[in-house]
């Protein structure tokens, strides 16, 4: 059995590989089959990954949020929903994937670095943009996180 807090914690503590696989070999007892499972009902919101995060944000005014978009390469993937083809700039080039725009937010260079908000850009669902999705999530910086970082980082779009 896989509590929601545990997964989120692996995702939050494995940089690059986060398959079912990937989990059931680092977890005692654990096989693909459970975590595939388990997260088949399962629905992450951004308030979950929040709530999680929260305790560990170490805030002020010299801290930053990070704001970046991504392209989860699905490129083997024939029946995920929100895949589709669009620019990867990892790739430098078109792939089908699933695409984030992320904040981070970290206190200072030797700082940690952690995720406090996420969407996931697939126009089709929702008709947003990725700039739709940055303001919306900027607002709630203030009005429900109440952060006080008073930088905001991003590469262009």
């Amino acid at each position: 059995m896989i509590a929601k807090q545990e997964y989120i914690e692996y995702l939050l503590g494995t940089p690059f590989n986060y398959t079912c696989t990937n989990m059931a070999d680092h977890k005692p007892n654990l096989s693909h089959d459970v975590v595939s499972d388990f997260l088949r009902p399962e629905r992450f919101t951004p308030a979950d990954l929040w709530a999680i995060v929260q305790p560990y944000i170490n805030d002020g005014e010299t801290a930053s949020v990070l704001v970046d978009d991504s392209v989860q390469d699905k490129r083997y993937s024939h029946f995920i929903d929100l895949v589709k083809k669009q620019y990867s700039g990892n790739e430098h080039g078109t792939v089908k994937g699933i695409g984030l725009v992320n904040f981070i937010h970290t206190a200072g260079n030797d700082e940690p670095h952690w995720p406090i908000d996420y969407r996931i850009f697939h126009p089709e669902t929702d008709g947003k943009t990725k700039n739709d999705h940055f303001q919306e999530m900027f607002k709630r910086l203030s009005t429900h996180k109440q952060l006080k970082a008073r930088r905001i980082l991003f590469d262009s779009w």
